[in-house]
This record gives C-alpha cells, sequence and structure tokens, in this order.
C-alpha cells in the first residue's frame, strides 16, 4: 500500500470514528481558473474569499478538495460537464464526514441567456433543470423538410412527438417551486453590477428584455454537455424545454452541469442522505446564447470564449451576490429553517 492510499484511508477511518459535520448550506460551483484565492476568478473564488471558505477538507474521491466555513456553509468544485459533476456530487454526498440531511444546496454559476427573456449580468432562479443530451439525433443536412431540427426526444422517431413518455430518463428535473419563488422574493431587488462593455453589448440586440440593465428573475435552464451557440439552437432550446417541462418551463439559460448534479442528489435522496427538494440552481448571465444582428453564429461563437464574455466579471460578481442573501439567510437564521423549508 503506497502513502497516499494509507493517507487516505487513515482520514477516512478517523473520519468514520468522529461525528460528522452538520452541513447547513452547500454552494455549488462548476469550475475554477486557477488557485482558489488571489488570482484570476472563476466561480469558486468570491466564494471562499468572502464567505471564508477557509478550512480545506480534502476529498480525492472527487473533483476538487471541498472547503468550508465556521456558519456550517460548504463549497465545492464539480468540474465542467454534467459527467464530473454527477461524480462529484455523489462523492461528497456519500462522504460519511458530512451529514447533509438538513443541508440546502445553492448551484451558483455563469451562463448564456436568452435575449428574449433577461440580460447580461442578470442572475435567473431556475424551477426546471431540462437536460439537453438524453435524445436521438441526425444530421441536420438529412432531416425531413417539414422537420425544426434534427433532435428527437429518446424513444420517440421525430421532433417533439406526442404524447411525452411518462417514465424519465433525467431528461428533466422539477424543483421545490415554493423555495425557488421564496429564493426569488428574497433577492429579486439585490443591485447588480453594470459595465460599458455590458452597455454596448447589450444595446446591439432588438429584445427590450436583452437592452435592460441587469435583473434578478425567474427563468429555467438547458443543461448539456455541449457548448452550443446559435439564433436556430437558441429555438431548439426553447421547444426543447416545453416539451420535457410540458409547456410549464421557459428556457432562459444554458448550463452544462446541473442535471449531473441533480441526478446525483435525486439518487442521494432515495438513499436518504439529502433531501431534493431543498435545492436551489442560480445561473448567472456572462453572455447571449446567439449572435448579435449583423454577424453571423459561427463569428459569435469565436468571440465567445471563457474569461473573453463581455459579463464575465459582473456574471460572477452577480452569482455571488444573488446567491449569498440566500446563504446568509439560512445560515444565519438556522433554528428557524433546520426543520422547515422556507416558502413565500
Amino acid at each position: 500500500m503506497n502513502r497516499e492510499l494509507l493517507a487516505l484511508c487513515l482520514t477516512i477511518a478517523a473520519a468514520r470514528a468522529a461525528d460528522p459535520i452538520p452541513v447547513k448550506v452547500v454552494v455549488v460551483t462548476m469550475f475554477e481558473r486557477g488557485a482558489d484565492t488571489g488570482d484570476e476568478p472563476g466561480e469558486f473564488q468570491y466564494w471562499v474569499e468572502r464567505e471564508k471558505l477557509d478550512r480545506v477538507i480534502p476529498l480525492s474521491q472527487a473533483y476538487h478538495d471541498a472547503r468550508m466555513n465556521r456558519d456550517g456553509v460548504l463549497g465545492i468544485v464539480t468540474g465542467v460537464g454534467t459527467a464530473k459533476a454527477a461524480a462529484t456530487i455523489m462523492a461528497l454526498g456519500l462522504d460519511e464526514r458530512f451529514d447533509l440531511r438538513r443541508a440546502y444546496w445553492l448551484v451558483a454559476g455563469i451562463a448564456g441567456i436568452d435575449p428574449a427573456d433577461g440580460s447580461l449580468g442578470s442572475a435567473a432562479w431556475a424551477e426546471w433543470v431540462v437536460d439537453g443530451d438524453l435524445a436521438h439525433e441526425i444530421d441536420a443536412r438529412e432531416i425531413p423538410s417539414d422537420w425544426k431540427t434534427g433532435y428527437v426526444p429518446l424513444r420517440k422517431s421525430k421532433p417533439y412527438e406526442l404524447p411525452r413518455r411518462v417514465a424519465d430518463e433525467g431528461e428533466c428535473y422539477h424543483l421545490n417551486p415554493a423555495l425557488v419563488d421564496w429564493a426569488y422574493q428574497l433577492t429579486k431587488d439585490v443591485k447588480l453590477e453594470d459595465t460599458e462593455a455590458m452597455r454596448k453589448r447589450r444595446a446591439q440586440f432588438d429584445s427590450p428584455m436583452a437592452r435592460r440593465p441587469p435583473f434578478v428573475l425567474k427563468g429555467d435552464t438547458l443543461s448539456s454537455m455541449t457548448f452550443w451557440h446559435g439564433k436556430l439552437m437558441n429555438q431548439w432550446a426553447n421547444d426543447w424545454v416545453k416539451y420535457h417541462t410540458g409547456g410549464k418551463g421557459n428556457y432562459v439559460t444554458t448550463a452544462m452541469e446541473d442535471t449531473g448534479t441533480l441526478q446525483a442528489l435525486t439518487f442521494l435522496n432515495k438513499a436518504g442522505r439529502v433531501d431534493r427538494n431543498r435545492v436551489l440552481v442560480l445561473r448567472t448571465a456572462s453572455n447571449f446564447d446567439q449572435q448579435r444582428p449583423g454577424i453571423t453564429a459561427a463569428e459569435s461563437l469565436a468571440e465567445t470564449k471563457i474569461g473573453q464574455y463581455s459579463a464575465y466579471l459582473p456574471s460572477l460578481e452577480a452569482a455571488w451576490r444573488v446567491g449569498r442573501a440566500v446563504v446568509a439567510e439560512l445560515a444565519g437564521h438556522w433554528e428557524r429553517y433546520r426543520d422547515r423549508i422556507p416558502s413565500p
């Protein structure tokens, strides 16, 4: 047995002998660009620095070590994509060092946004999270002339075929609507950062919602491993979310991890290790999900590089400002929320 494996076994054994750490809130981020502190930030850094997540807890079975503060707030990084997210959340959820049975979960990350619904730097609370990967597909050059897309729901033979299957294999997740509305009501007036670069970019779009200064809204998210872009893909995203939610959901933001996170939490809920009714998903707009008028989707995608989004830093700021209001309320009044999930 090598030294690293021995150290891990001793750590796990010691943790099992001790009482598990009670966790109030888990903040789930998806990427960090470098170190957790002191350099150009990713989604995790503001949480680490501002919430004083100073206690590093090794989590070698997952993508990234966990961090925790004295107030019962635990932060993690899942890694990019649904596969890493599912593996990391499952690893955390099964770790006997933590008591997560009453923990609230806040997914807080950046996203592309539909200009029909929101603007750069805005923050959207999702009630529905829909998977954009579980499907059949044929190349767009071979689709029948009466099809809108070559993407077909799993076990169906044409796009948006009805009735939708009752059995769900992870295509759609419905969060606790009362908790989502509570979070929205709590944060709807949070002031969000605006910049000259954001004002210039949103002025290039025709939608009244795209031209608004950043704001907090309710809007659903589509989660897929493929970073897609463009007006036609936006139309697919809107149709796909409507189909899988029976017309109840409205696509607003993109994501790459959230169905992986929610699949793991669903299984952990079945095992009695977490409460899936305590999950929130917040996505903040770093970029629009399509090209501005006058350029092609390909040209727009070439401009869309992480760290170069016109609202990259403001979207990170928005995720912390809006998410932090919820985390502070839950952790700061734990006696109120420990055994009772809040609602409006």
